[in-house]
């Protein structure tokens, strides 16, 4: 089979399950009120954070010219590395090129196929994508099971009392939108002297410094963290923070860090000046938390734990049906189809954002209510 004609076929199959996916460039001025995009706060266009961004392109020129390690770390790294650590109570951190960096980075540094990984069935692609590369042994466990992780440390502890373990989980979960049970996860954890790795993509800025930090468990040091900066705080980028000797770890071995340019200085002046508005005005993470309680009264399904809400839909095509709906009536919102979903149930994926104003929010809202409304009725 040629080339061609495998694609061919590749593409009439995502037809036929209603699964194509295609590219939609969004112009500057869309008038649509967008409550797709993880732009939680509403910082990416907020005043100080486009300055910030616009003055270090002025400095610093569009990008850091190198990896971290040759030339490419700049005195603005280091301000934002050390802005996160005291705001997330964590004693180091490292400011990767993507969040999904962050955790490839972090992974795959710490973990060889002597390690075993503990993975919560419901992670992110990213730490999927890490656990693979890394070739270590994996036991994926049923959704927020402590037992099932328990059971897993147990069985390792017992086969290979020297080995190392690492459990991966997400604060926030970006499909069900459902928190992690973070303080008996790390004290299963410390029992086994595993280490916690923590994906706070979700969390972070939504919850403050973070649900790790709401748990007391900042600083603790087999609790380690992985954040983005492209979700609450507008930006681009991603983070590690843990202890000290992680951190120089990652910077001697971590292939997806060393090998990889630095973040662009106009994505880290943007996301440091964002989190010193995220940190010193909290009411904006208020008001993203109180329009997640609207919105799902209002869809008649559970509150989520971050800024994202997932509408069960009864089919991937209803899903679609209904995005299109909306987007035809000037509200965006995402859509969740397998495979990028864990249980395989098609779902609207809905923000609730902070940057939009209260009109158009008023307005969002009761559309949603009635395209969702007419999708039940006609299942």
């Amino acid at each position: 089979m040629t080339w061609a004609a495998w694609w061919a076929g590749q593409a009439r199959e995502r037809e036929a399950a209603g699964l194509t996916r295609t590219l939609r460039p969004r112009p500057a001025d869309d008038p649509t009120t967008d409550l797709a995009g993880n732009d939680y706060l509403g910082l990416s266009r907020d005043p100080r954070v486009v300055e910030a961004a616009s003055a270090a392109a002025r400095t610093w020129g569009a990008g850091a010219g190198a990896s971290r390690l040759v030339t490419g770390t700049l005195a603005v790294h280091v301000e934002l590395e050390d802005e996160l650590a005291a705001w997330t109570g964590q004693p180091a951190a490292l400011v990767c090129s993507t969040g999904y960096h962050a955790n490839l980075a972090l992974v795959t540094a710490l973990a060889d196929p002597g390690t075993l990984v503990v993975s919560d069935a419901h992670v992110h692609a990213s730490l999927i994508d890490a656990v693979r590369l890394a070739r270590a042994r994996v036991a994926v466990v049923p959704h927020a099971d402590v037992d099932a992780v328990r059971r897993a440390l147990a069985t390792h502890a017992a086969e290979a009392p020297d080995a190392r373990a690492l459990v991966l989980v997400e604060s926030v979960y970006s499909v069900l939108g459902d928190a992690a049970p973070l303080t008996a996860l790390a004290d299963v954890a410390a029992a086994y002297g595993a280490l916690l790795v923590v994906d706070e993509a979700h969390g972070l800025g939504v919850h403050g410094p973070g649900l790790v930090a709401s748990a007391g468990l900042a600083g603790r040091p087999h609790v380690v963290l992985t954040a983005t900066l492209s979700k609450a705080l507008g930006a681009q980028g991603g983070a590690v923070l843990g202890p000290v000797a992680l951190v120089e770890h990652l910077v001697n071995r971590a292939r997806p860090f060393i090998f990889d340019t630095g973040l662009a200085p106009t994505s880290t002046a943007g996301a440091l000046a964002a989190l010193r508005v995220a940190r010193d005005e909290p009411w904006h993470a208020a008001r993203v938390r109180a329009r997640m309680r609207a919105l799902a009264a209002a869809l008649g399904v559970p509150p989520a734990a971050g800024a994202v809400l997932s509408v069960p839909m009864p089919s991937p095509q209803a899903a679609v049906a209904a995005q299109a709906d909306l987007l035809g009536r000037g509200v965006r919102v995402g859509c969740f189809r397998p495979p990028s979903v864990p249980d395989g149930v098609a779902r609207l994926r809905v923000t609730a954002s902070a940057g939009v104003d209260d009109a158009a929010w008023d307005r969002a809202l009761a559309l949603l209510t009635d395209v969702v409304g007419g999708v039940r009725e006609a299942a």
